[in-house]
C-alpha cells in the first residue's frame, strides 16, 4: 500500500508539471483515490485551456547556453526582448538541396528538434545546398559516429561537421527559460496558472512580486488565446468567495466566457468565484444525479452544478448570496435555456436552507411512495464555511419521517490540514448535527490546495431523528 501511494503521489506531481489536454486517471487511480486514506484523492482532470504551468525545462549539461537566454538579462523587471539575443555555435552538415529530406529521414535521431528552430537554413555561399542543424547533445564532438557516417556515404554526402553559427531570440526560449534567466539564481521560478477564457490567473510568490509584470507579459507571449494575465492580491473573501486582484499584462477586460463539461458560462472574474480545477467535481456529482430528481444548491455560484443539473431534468432550485453571481446566474440559465427549469435565489445559505428548501421537502417528502426512487440532493460548496452550516438541518422538518430511501443527502466541502482530513472533516460534521456518521457517510478527496491542505467533500443522507421533529403527543 505504502509502495502504491507513493506512486500516486509522483502521479500527482507529474500531472501537474506540464500542460494537460483532455487528460484522464487509469482505473487504478481512482481505487487509490477512493480507498486510500492519505492519497491526496482524484485530483482535478485537467481540461484543455483550464489549467496550466510553465513546464521545467530539461537542462543540457553539455551544451546549457542553447537553452540559456543573454546572461544581461538577469534582474530585468521590464521586458525587453531584444536583449535576450545570442549566437551559439552547433553542429551542421552541408548538403545539396534536392536531398536534404533524404538526409532528415536517415538522421532524424541526431537533427536538432527544438520547438520554434528552423532544423534546415540556406547556405548564404551556395544557393545549391543547405545547412542542416544537428542537435549538439547528440553530435558533442562536432563528428558523427560510424553508423551516421555510413548513411551519409550511401547518398554521397561528405560526413565533415562544420561549426554554424545559430542566432536565438525571444521567440525561441520558453517561459520556464526566460524566467529562469531573469529572476536571481537558485529563486523559484516555476509558475502554474490557472486559464479562465482570455484570463491567465496566477498566485505569484513574495519574491516573484518585484518581477510581476515581466512574468504577465511572457506568459501573455507564450500562450496564444491569452490576452489579460492577473495576480491575485488577497485570499478570498469568505462571504462572497472572490479575492482582488491586480492585471499584469494586456487588456482590463475580466468578463469572460469559458467552457466546462459541453456548457457554456460567461463571467466577470474580477466579482463571482470560478475555478477551473473544480471541473471533474462537478461532473462527478452532477453523474450521481437523474431526472426527477430535486438539486438544492446552497452556495451555487454562477451554476456549475445548477445548470448542469437541469440539463439533465432534474428540479433545481440554486442561491448565492453574492449579488453579481446571482446575476451571472440567472445570465447562465438563460444561455444555456434552462432559465424556465431553476428557481434562483439571492440569500443567505441558512435562510435559503430554512426557508423554499424546508418548504419543498415539507411539500414533496410526504407524497414519497415506496417504489418511487426520486432522490434529493443537497449541494454545499462553501469549503470554508460550509460545515458550519450543517446544524441547520436539526428538526428542519416536523412530522414524522420518511422512508430511510427519501432522506435527502448532502454534499458538504471543506478544507482540512489535520494529518486524517477525511476523520477531521467527518468529525466536524458530526459536531454539527448532533449525531454520528459512523458507516452513514463517504468521504472523496476532491484536490491537494496547498502543501498539507485538502479539499474534501463529504456526502451523507441526514439521519431521519435530525431532520425531523417529531410533535408532541
Amino acid at each position: 500500500l505504502w509502495r502504491l501511494g507513493y506512486c500516486a503521489r509522483l502521479l500527482k506531481t507529474n500531472h501537474f508539471r506540464t500542460a494537460a489536454s483532455n487528460t484522464s486517471f487509469p482505473a487504478v487511480w481512482m481505487l487509490l483515490a477512493q480507498h486510500s486514506g492519505r492519497i491526496p484523492g482524484l485530483f482535478v482532470v485537467v481540461k484543455k485551456n483550464t489549467f496550466f504551468t510553465m513546464p521545467e525545462t530539461v537542462e543540457d549539461k553539455t551544451n546549457a547556453e542553447l537553452y540559456l537566454p543573454h546572461p544581461g538579462v538577469r534582474g530585468m523587471t521590464l521586458l525587453n526582448r531584444e536583449a535576450f539575443k545570442r549566437t551559439v555555435v552547433v553542429p551542421a552538415l552541408k548538403v545539396k538541396k534536392e536531398i536534404v529530406h533524404s538526409v532528415l529521414k536517415s538522421l532524424k535521431q541526431s537533427i536538432l528538434q527544438r520547438p520554434g528552430l528552423k532544423r534546415v537554413v540556406e547556405d548564404p555561399e551556395d544557393e545549391d545546398s543547405r545547412f542542416v542543424i544537428l542537435d549538439p547533445h547528440k553530435v558533442p564532438e562536432f563528428s558523427l559516429g560510424e553508423s551516421e557516417q555510413q548513411v551519409l556515404k550511401q547518398l554521397n554526402v561528405h560526413p565533415e561537421v562544420s561549426k554554424y553559427h545559430l542566432e536565438l531570440t525571444y521567440e525561441n526560449f520558453k517561459s520556464e527559460e526566460i524566467l529562469r534567466a531573469v529572476l536571481p539564481q537558485g529563486q523559484e521560478v516555476t509558475s502554474g496558472f490557472s486559464r479562465v477564457g482570455h484570463i491567465a490567473h496566477l498566485n505569484l510568490r513574495d519574491h516573484q512580486l518585484p518581477y510581476r509584470h515581466l512574468i504577465g507579459q511572457v506568459i501573455m507571449d507564450k500562450n496564444p488565446g491569452i490576452t489579460c494575465v492577473v495576480n491575485k492580491t488577497n485570499i478570498i473573501d469568505s462571504t462572497y468567495r472572490n479575492f482582488e486582484m491586480e492585471v499584469l499584462a494586456g487588456e482590463n477586460n475580466l468578463v469572460t466566457k469559458v467552457k466546462e463539461n459541453n456548457i457554456s458560462y460567461e463571467l466577470d472574474f474580477s466579482k463571482v468565484y470560478w475555478n477551473p480545477r473544480l471541473c471533474t467535481e462537478h461532473g462527478r456529482i452532477v453523474e450521481l444525479l437523474k431526472a426527477g430528481d430535486f438539486l438544492f444548491d446552497v452556495f451555487a455560484g454562477i451554476g456549475p452544478f445548477a445548470i448542469p443539473a437541469a440539463k439533465r431534468k432534474c428540479r433545481v432550485f440554486a442561491n448565492d448570496l453574492n449579488p453579481e453571481s446571482y446575476t451571472w446566474l440567472l445570465h447562465n440559465c438563460k444561455l444555456n435555456k434552462v432559465d424556465t427549469k431553476v428557481k434562483a435565489f439571492n440569500m443567505d445559505g441558512r435562510d435559503f436552507l430554512r426557508g423554499p428548501v424546508r418548504g419543498e421537502l415539507s411539500k414533496e417528502l410526504p407524497l414519497l411512495k415506496e417504489e418511487q426512487k426520486t432522490a434529493f440532493h443537497i449541494v454545499m460548496n462553501l469549503p470554508a464555511l460550509a460545515v458550519e452550516f450543517l446544524d441547520v438541518f436539526r428538526h428542519l422538518l416536523v412530522g414524522e419521517p420518511c422512508s430511510p430511501a427519501g432522506l435527502p443527502t448532502v454534499h458538504c466541502y471543506g478544507f482540512s490540514k489535520h494529518s486524517d482530513p477525511a476523520r477531521d472533516i467527518q468529525e466536524r460534521a458530526e459536531a454539527a448535527l448532533g449525531t454520528s456518521l459512523a458507516g452513514r457517510c463517504s468521504t472523496f478527496l476532491v484536490r491537494n490546495v496547498a502543501p498539507n491542505k485538502e479539499m474534501l467533500c463529504l456526502s451523507f443522507q441526514i439521519p431521519a431523528d435530525v431532520l425531523y421533529k417529531r410533535p408532541c403527543p
